[in-house]
């Protein structure tokens, strides 16, 4: 996934979970239109035709969810509801049916739109650990959100940030290393990364990373102030 794509992505579930669906709608449509391979977009993306009573755009959003995803339980129980409303009560009862069926055969199967939203909610709280200076804390709380969701490189981001305010600096280079592998284009995490490279006296490490965040982008006022710095 590029980074272009995942930023695209983030701002969409942002939009959606504020139920700003006037907003997501458009983000939602771009990116299913380019990318047909994330169900929990269509699944999004269903839920707004729902909430305007258009049922049969709705129902087809569903069904294309659950055509990348058979398991997503979130997906089936809101087809069932949009059967329901268009009259088709026989066909809502059986995809219900078959969504509680799997709902109990796999009770810790979770879908990657509810991997996400659980990860978000362990990230908030992380949020609110370290705000407090309870670093030890905010750091049990975002692994557990990478556990979930270990491309989030935000909340990998956070990590490293966390464990540098409470003294692991090679434990922050890692994550923030991690962050910028997985998103060569995530410009926080390299900034950190070039930061905490300083600060273990690997100055001219430190220097490589920020001159290559203004080489991406120029502008990038924090990587501008850590040079001027070294330079003296």
């Amino acid at each position: 996934m590029d980074d272009r794509l995942r930023q695209l992505m983030h701002l969409a579930r942002e939009h959606y979970e504020s139920r700003e669906y006037d907003k997501a709608e458009p983000l939602l449509e771009q990116i299913v239109r380019e990318h047909r391979g994330f169900a929990d977009m269509f699944n999004m993306l269903g839920v707004i035709h729902h909430a305007a009573s258009r049922f049969p755009q709705a129902e087809s959003a569903f069904k294309d969810a659950l055509k990348i995803n058979p398991r997503y339980t979130e997906a089936a129980l809101n087809l069932a509801v949009t059967l329901n409303d268009l009259g088709r009560y026989v066909e809502a009862r059986e995809i219900y049916s078959r969504a509680i069926e799997t709902l109990r055969a796999e009770p810790r199967y979770l879908d990657p739109f509810a991997k996400g939203k659980i990860a978000n909610m362990h990230a908030r709280i992380g949020d609110a650990y370290a705000g407090l200076g309870m670093n030890e804390e905010a750091a049990f709380e975002y692994r557990k959100a990478l556990e979930l969701c270990p491309a989030f490189v935000d909340i990998r981001n956070k990590l490293g940030s966390v464990l540098r305010d409470a003294g692991d600096k090679e434990g922050a280079a890692v994550e923030y290393a991690a962050a910028k592998a997985q998103a060569p284009k995530y410009i926080p995490a390299r900034v950190n990364l070039g930061v905490t490279l300083y600060s273990l006296g690997r100055k001219d490490e430190a220097r490589v990373e920020w001159e290559s965040v203004l080489t991406d982008e120029p502008a990038n006022k924090s990587a501008r102030m850590y040079l001027d710095i070294m330079r003296g």
